[in-house]
Parts: C-alpha cells; structure tokens; sequence
C-alpha cells in the first residue's frame, strides 16, 4: 500500500517542512508483535536538520535552536517512535511528535510579568479576615481566670 502523497509536514500557521527535509531510518522494533516482530522494520526515526533548514527565518531559527538545544544533536532533531506495531502508524507519530515540538518551540515566549503592589482595599481586607481568624481561635482556648 502506497503512503498517500503529502506536500510536507504542516508545523504552525506559514510553516510547512518540505519532505526532502526529513529524512527516515527504521529498524527492528522490540515489544509486542509476535513472530513479525523479528523480520519487519516497523521501528521509525525521523530526521530534521534544523540548522541547516531554509523554512525558518533567522530570528525562529535561533529561537529553536535555543529552546531544543538539548535534543539537537548537531543541529538535527531526532524523533523515534516504535509505539505501534506497524510502520506506517508509527511514521505518523513521528510526524506528529515533530510537528508538536517544533510549533511549541517556535511558540513566542510570554510577557514579562510586570511587578504589581497589592491595593489598599487587598492589604484591607487581609488584615480584617486575619483579625477575624484570630478572633476565633481566641473563642477557642478555655477562659483564664
């Protein structure tokens, strides 16, 4: 059964990595399969060069290799996925893994919290709830006489 035909693999809104920048091992994969588990190679590597990939402006380029940079191995991200038993399902998790961590990658970073004082009405009402809670423990403790 041929592999349906895909234009690349679609990571965020504008960004599509085209096929001839992955690239594909597979291998023998261990776990549940049965006898087919020793001839057929249904384990799956995918193989990115993120470095060296022309999809990325520089500015997303630098982002990702920052924030993957303990993943990379030379600029490459490697994805490997042997959860199925054939290799066509584990091929779509791969490519599904992929496209995740890029897109999370190249997700802009949040907003810098900027440092707030509490209001006057908070600080107010802090302080009225303690006085309460304090007043209730002090019904509690028996009379001193």
């Amino acid at each position: 059964m041929a592999a349906p035909h895909r234009p690349g693999l679609r990571v965020a809104p504008g960004i599509i990595i085209p096929e001839a920048e992955l690239s594909w091992r597979f291998s023998r994969s261990s776990g549940p399969g049965g006898q087919g588990v020793n001839t057929a190679d249904s384990r799956v590597e995918l193989l990115w060069d993120a470095a060296g990939s022309n999809i990325l402006s520089p500015s997303q380029r630098e982002r990702l290799l920052d924030r993957l940079r303990g993943r990379l191995v030379d600029g490459v991200i490697v994805i490997a996925a042997s959860e199925h038993r054939s290799q066509l399902r584990n091929r779509d998790a791969a490519r599904a893994r992929l496209a995740a961590i890029v897109a999370d990658a190249l997700r802009p970073p949040a907003p810098v919290r900027r440092p707030t004082a509490p209001s006057r009405g908070a600080k107010k009402r802090r302080l009225e709830a303690k006085r309460r809670r304090t007043d209730l423990k002090q019904l509690r403790r028996p009379p001193t006489d």
